[in-house]
């Protein structure tokens, strides 16, 4: 029996070679039987898929469909049917599958297989299951950080690229349309400016989720970078009319959705989205072109009021070519001294001048006189509005010591326009106080006029850059009141000397009684902050004697005289009204 005995002695070695092996691999090791009639069996397997799966060697052994337990639902009949293609084609079995551990964590396996024929008709498989959470993980989130907006988790730029070039080849394929909207958030940058990057990022989160819940499943939700998202819709109607419908219902509901307040650090806050849309199909276009088409049907959506959407139209483009020769010339016009400064009065109630708003004026070359509502939001969007806003500084406090020298304009003071971005500028006083020494202007008759948007942001940044000028005499006048954020808190903290009613509130005070009402709460309101008020576009004696009638002292309008050159200011100084 002494070779019987060395034979057992070498198989238990064998044996207990193969269990070390089994028990130190990251993973277990099986040996499964699949009979004649499709039933399987597993001889052997090894220790550890208790770790793996959470049930016994000797459970599966015994009943093999404790392992399929633990698979996850969706993912069962992947295994299945890839199993049964490398049965009946006796090829490696690979397949990658999820499972529920026992700690009820969601795990990624992987199991690889080789399978060879047994004479009896059935087939052997010897393999192996490794835990891959690690690796599919780490493959995810390379995936997410490739593709992936790290703030929104939306697709990017990247992402919707490949997408919308799948989509068009699509479209083109089955004849049904796709839609590009894109979406441009309007004034962000106010946003960013004032109140930090924080909350511009949280503000960034809140559309895009908005904008997800608003579309289907099959959409694409893109955030194309900044302030700039993209939504992609599939599978329109094959009528172009019924299509750009379809697509049009979806621009109105994303503008619903983002006209809802935002709730930023405690805080309601408002933001409307400008929308361009462009439809493809048949039509062969490429992924560059109907990006650029969106952008421009954005733009356009801008130029109409904003909080609106707009198809792309072809002449957009003369549009977009006009709009950049415009900004090339106004780089060159502010070089050479092409623009320069008109000056309108304003009077008192007895008619008598207290001075003048400085205006920004163009006289082209070739085009002749621009108007102001063509190239100042041009500036306002190229960042050119700093050296224009610093230029008609300059020029105003030195008409400032023309007027100091004859005593018949030696009263007068003049207001200069400054916008929200060159007052967020950290040199911003320095520079005015800097100009009004250069000049040798009295800093008592300069009067910088803010707009509302300023009051969206750090109000005590704004308080302080205010209090630095006026220690040394600069007075503040807060311009177009009522048309933006102001709220009486704002008002008793900053410290303006003037408010100056919009325009708008004047032309329909006499026929529209909530514009009448306005004018007479700003007024009482003013009056109860000991504010001056000034009322602009004054341009009949009606509206004078109604502005007169409720207290309103000084005017600014047609009435007394248009914008020209200070010498028109000059010879009005002695009139009255």
């Amino acid at each position: 029996m002494t070779e019987e005995h060395r034979s057992a002695e070498q198989l238990r070695g064998q044996l207990d070679f193969i269990q070390s092996i089994a028990s130190n691999i990251p993973g277990f090791i099986y040996q499964c039987r699949i009979r004649p009639d499709g039933s399987p069996s597993l001889p052997y397997v090894s220790e550890a898929v208790n770790d793996l799966m959470g049930v016994s060697d000797q459970l599966v052994r015994q009943d093999i469909q404790a392992l399929e337990r633990n698979v996850l639902e969706e993912d069962l009949p992947r295994v299945r049917r890839t199993m049964r293609r490398a049965v009946r084609n006796l090829s490696p079995w690979h397949c990658e599958y999820r499972v529920r551990a026992p700690d009820g964590d969601v795990r990624w396996q992987m199991t690889s297989a080789a399978l060879q024929a047994e004479p009896d008709g059935a087939v052997l498989m010897h393999g192996y299951t490794l835990d891959v959470t690690d690796s599919k993980r780490a493959a995810q989130e390379i995936e997410r950080l490739a593709f992936y907006d790290a703030l929104t988790q939306l697709p990017n730029r990247r992402l919707l690229l490949d997408r919308l070039h799948r989509l068009v080849l699509s479209s083109q394929r089955t004849h049904h349309h796709g839609a590009l909207l894109f979406i441009d958030l309007d004034n962000f940058k106010d946003l960013n400016d004032t109140l930090g990057h924080d909350m511009g990022d949280q503000l960034l989160t809140q559309v895009a989720a908005r904008l997800s819940a608003s579309v289907r499943e099959c959409d694409t939700v893109a955030r194309f970078g900044g302030d700039e998202f993209v939504i992609l819709l599939e599978g329109l109607d094959t009528d172009t009319d019924h299509a750009a419908r379809q697509a049009e219902a979806v621009a109105r509901k994303l503008l619903l959705a983002l006209n809802n307040p935002f709730e930023l650090a405690g805080q309601q806050h408002y933001s409307t989205p400008s929308i361009g849309l462009t439809l493809f199909g048949q039509e062969r276009q490429s992924v560059d072109e109907l990006l650029k088409r969106a952008d421009l049907a954005m733009y356009e959506a801008k130029a109409a009021g904003r909080n609106t959407h707009r198809f792309f139209d072809p002449g957009m483009q003369q549009a977009l070519h006009e709009r950049s020769s415009l900004e090339a010339d106004l780089r060159q016009g502010l070089q050479r001294g092409e623009l320069f400064v008109h000056y309108q009065a304003v009077v008192d109630h007895h008619g008598h001048v207290k001075g003048a708003e400085a205006l920004a004026r163009w006289n082209h070359p070739e085009r002749g006189a621009i108007a102001p509502m063509e190239f100042i939001p041009l500036a306002e969007q190229t960042g050119l509005i700093l050296p224009l806003g610093q230029h008609i500084l300059h020029t105003a406090c030195q008409q400032l010591v023309r007027w100091a020298a004859q005593q018949a304009t030696a009263h007068l003071s003049i207001a200069v326009n400054v916008s929200a971005r060159q007052f967020r500028q950290p040199d911003f006083a320095a520079q005015v106080l800097h100009t009004l020494r250069e000049t040798g202007a009295n800093p008592k008759r300069l009067k910088l006029e803010l707009t509302e948007s300023l009051l969206l942001g750090d109000m005590d940044d704004t308080i302080e850059r205010m209090v630095q000028l006026k220690r040394e005499g600069v007075g503040f006048a807060l311009d177009d009141f009522g048309t933006g954020y102001s709220s009486l808190g704002y008002l008793k903290r900053l410290p303006l000397d003037q408010v100056k009613i919009d325009r708008g509130f004047v032309r329909d005070v006499l026929t529209d009684p909530n514009d009448a009402a306005i004018v007479r709460t700003i007024l009482a309101l003013a009056q109860s902050l000991d504010l001056d008020v000034v009322a602009e576009g004054v341009e009949t004696a009606g509206q004078l004697g109604f502005l007169r009638l409720h207290g309103c002292e000084q005017f600014q309008g047609f009435l007394f005289g248009r914008p020209g050159p200070a010498s028109d200011v000059e010879a009005l100084a002695d009139g009255t009204i």
